[in-house]
């Protein structure tokens, strides 16, 4: 799931967030954060910033900024496995 906490105005109206995510073919779940909300829950500072949570909700893994983006992939399919997620 991925959490939209806009940068810009031209962020924030949900039409253009519907936008971005078929643009940008987003296959996962994408929420609005426009009033910041979650961003502060996790006293975030930083865009982008990822958060990888567990199934029991623990935070697992955390990447600020750009790159990392194999490092981010095998956690996330690490994570899955330890569902039970068959991913051959």
């Amino acid at each position: 799931m991925g959490v939209h906490s806009p940068e810009f105005d031209h962020e924030k109206p949900y039409e253009n967030v519907v936008d971005a995510t078929i643009r940008h073919e987003l296959k996962f779940p994408v929420a609005q954060d426009n009033d910041f909300k979650t961003w502060r829950s996790y006293n975030n500072r930083y865009w982008p910033a990822e958060y990888l949570i567990d199934q029991n909700g623990v935070v697992r893994y955390r990447h600020f900024g750009e790159g990392a983006y194999e490092e981010t992939e095998n956690l996330i399919r690490d994570l899955l496995e330890e569902t039970g997620a068959d991913l051959s």
